[in-house]
């Protein structure tokens, strides 16, 4: 992916799973929009310590937010109660 390309996925996943918003090792990514369709739980981690700095009991999202992600920090989206569709988007910017 070039600087400047839209980065964007959307998964599935089963409760007390994560997904990952993380770049492959030297990429880095601004993401704007997380959403998703039942409660999750919102850590940032460096892979051993993650730290919970958002919970939401039902669908929702962060719209315009500004989430800075490499490969060794990064954002994780925890299903929390049901299996629960994920998504995110933003731009690469390394």
């Amino acid at each position: 992916m070039a600087v400047g390309d839209v980065v964007q996925g959307l998964s599935s996943i089963t409760n007390g799973n994560y997904l990952d918003i993380q770049p492959t090792a030297g990429a880095e990514w601004v993401i704007h929009n997380v959403m998703w369709d039942n409660a999750v739980e919102v850590y940032f981690s460096d892979g051993t310590n993650n730290l919970k700095l958002d919970i939401d009991t039902s669908y929702g999202g962060r719209i315009g937010t500004v989430f800075h992600c490499t490969n060794s920090k990064y954002y994780r989206i925890k299903a929390n109660g049901a299996t629960t569709l994920i998504g995110y988007d933003g731009v690469v910017t390394k």
